[in-house]
């Protein structure tokens, strides 16, 4: 997948048990984000970072949705432990996280690499983050969305 390439679309159960798809944010930025499991200590920085940023992130006409391979009881426990405002979305064969190359394998042991899409309203990957920083990220995020909507011809 690289930069302009259209967000494959998929459907998934959120944390409520929800069928959520990408198309439904059509019109709206989208903060993709790919993380390997609930309530471990990196995933629990990242989500928690998204979680206070969220307003900003809002106010930039954006919507943050996290996908891993955990199922969606343990999404449910994770999203109320730590009160996070945006799905989590439950993809327990990996499909999705594969289809976005985040997944990794290992016989054994499955789950969704650190890894984040932020897609264009029109749908449309604008920008990947391979190598993410949990602590960070969030920041990152909402400066590149800020710099890509001025770039953005109006």
């Amino acid at each position: 997948m690289r930069i302009g390439d259209g967000a494959p679309d998929f459907t998934l159960a959120d944390q409520q048990g929800v069928a959520r798809s990408l198309a439904e944010f059509r019109g709206w930025w989208v903060v993709l984000y790919f993380y390997p499991r609930d309530d471990t200590p990196g995933c629990t920085v990242e989500a928690c970072q998204f979680r206070d940023d969220y307003p900003g992130v809002k106010s930039l006409g954006a919507e943050i949705v996290g996908v891993s391979v955990d199922n969606r009881d343990r999404h449910e426990k994770f999203s109320r432990k730590y009160r996070l405002p945006f799905p989590l979305l439950s993809d327990a064969d990996g499909r999705v996280a594969k289809l976005y190359g985040a997944l990794c394998d290992l016989w054994l042991l499955r789950f969704a690499k650190r890894h984040t899409f932020l897609i264009d309203p029109q749908g449309r990957v604008a920008k990947i983050y391979r190598d993410v920083s949990p602590r960070v990220h969030s920041r990152e995020v909402i400066a590149d969305l800020r710099a890509l909507q001025q770039a953005a011809p109006q």
